[in-house]
């Protein structure tokens, strides 16, 4: 078969023995193919040729494009043949094939701006989360699935956040499918912090009151002490505020003061007292602050990440360390003392008094031996 090189078809050329047979081995060529000086170069050309011409008055071609491989062909022979022998019997071609190229398409190697794109990585946000990535305080079990709910874009962080339908179905029970918590969600039968929400991704986070009317439940999200988002239950006046952390206090267009809190909410004209790392009391209604408690020591905080993650204790001191993450040093209620990072504390009562209600076991964390203690002390009452 022919091959195509450079979208052009090369004819193979057959060698053959002077009587017109095929050489049986490579010796039998050379030696017929062994250069003698006995005739001008001149004269096998015009061999050749006369040859061509034989071959173009015989043979059927129906287009030019047969017509200039007889002329590449011609021109390979005039480079070739004049090392040939002047006895040897010129090349035997075999016989053309009628060509028809009209509708013939030759392969194009593919372009630069082809492969280019192919080479790319993703574009777009991520739309899937695998199930053993998704965070541990959701608490998912390992052969529930592939995929994880991957929560939407919200106030909250993905890893610091907790969808809807994780809430709905695997804690509350109140669905056994996804399906389900949609049709929950869609007849606009749950709010959080105040407002309708629709979607069953939407990630509601730390201190969001999840409010479903229809049964007269409400709830506050918050970490228990193994640092996993517990159901905590409060009531329906506590379900009126709650409490943010002041990121930031900034300066905006026109001399306008304002402050950022943990979860998105932009406070216009605060309490020129109010500086960042406070914690303030917000009115869900009307998003105007009631109170706001100061970072100091001796106040009331709870730990919003690290190892220490749910624990509840008092500000004891500040270490500052400037360049580097400054270190705060807390004590709980049994007299544990423990330290974590300043960006994960957050004050949430003043001295002693929380402004919100802590969830069972008021976070304070149990070693191994005094869990053991008090699950066998409450066997012994029981008993």
């Amino acid at each position: 078969m022919p091959e195509i090189k450079n979208n052009q078809e090369v004819i193979e050329i057959q060698e053959c023995n002077p009587d017109g047979s095929d050489f049986e081995d490579r010796d039998a060529m050379k030696e017929a193919t062994q250069p003698e000086d006995s005739q001008d170069s001149s004269d096998i050309k015009g061999a050749r040729e006369a040859e061509l011409s034989s071959l173009i008055g015989t043979h059927l071609i129906y287009d030019d494009y047969a017509y200039q491989h007889l002329t590449s062909l011609r021109q390979v022979l005039s480079v070739t043949e004049t090392t040939r022998s002047a006895n040897a019997t010129p090349f035997r071609l075999p016989p053309l094939i009628p060509v028809n190229t009209t509708n013939v398409s030759f392969p194009t190697p593919p372009s630069p701006n082809f492969i280019k794109p192919m080479l790319l990585p993703a574009r777009g946000p991520k739309k899937h989360l695998k199930r053993l990535n998704a965070p541990k305080a959701w608490m998912l079990d390992k052969l529930g699935g592939v995929y994880a709910p991957r929560p939407s874009t919200g106030p909250h962080k993905l890893r610091e956040s907790l969808p809807l339908v994780i809430f709905l179905r695997n804690r509350l029970k109140y669905a056994l499918t996804n399906c389900e918590v949609k049709k929950i969600v869609k007849q606009r039968l749950v709010k959080v912090d105040g407002k309708i929400r629709t979607d069953p991704n939407y990630p509601a986070g730390f201190m969001d009151v999840i409010t479903i009317e229809k049964t007269a439940e409400y709830f506050r999200l918050i970490y228990d002490v193994k640092g996993r988002f517990t159901i905590h239950r409060i009531s329906s006046e506590e379900a009126k505020y709650k409490l943010c952390k002041v990121k930031r206090v900034q300066t905006g267009p026109k001399g306008i003061p304002f402050l950022v809190t943990h979860d998105g909410r932009t406070i216009r004209y605060p309490d020129p007292v109010i500086r960042v790392n406070d914690t303030v009391q917000l009115d869900i209604a009307t998003s105007k602050i009631m109170d706001s408690i100061k970072f100091e020591s001796g106040n009331l905080c709870m730990i919003t990440g690290g190892r220490n993650l749910g624990r509840v204790g008092t500000v004891v001191n500040r270490e500052r360390h400037p360049g580097s993450f400054d270190i705060v040093h807390i004590k709980d209620s049994q007299g544990h003392t423990f330290a974590t990072r300043l960006n994960n504390v957050f004050i949430i009562g003043k001295v002693t008094k929380p402004y919100v209600s802590l969830p069972r076991g008021k976070g304070v964390k149990l070693s191994i031996a005094e869990e053991r203690d008090k699950r066998l002390a409450a066997k012994a009452a029981s008993s």
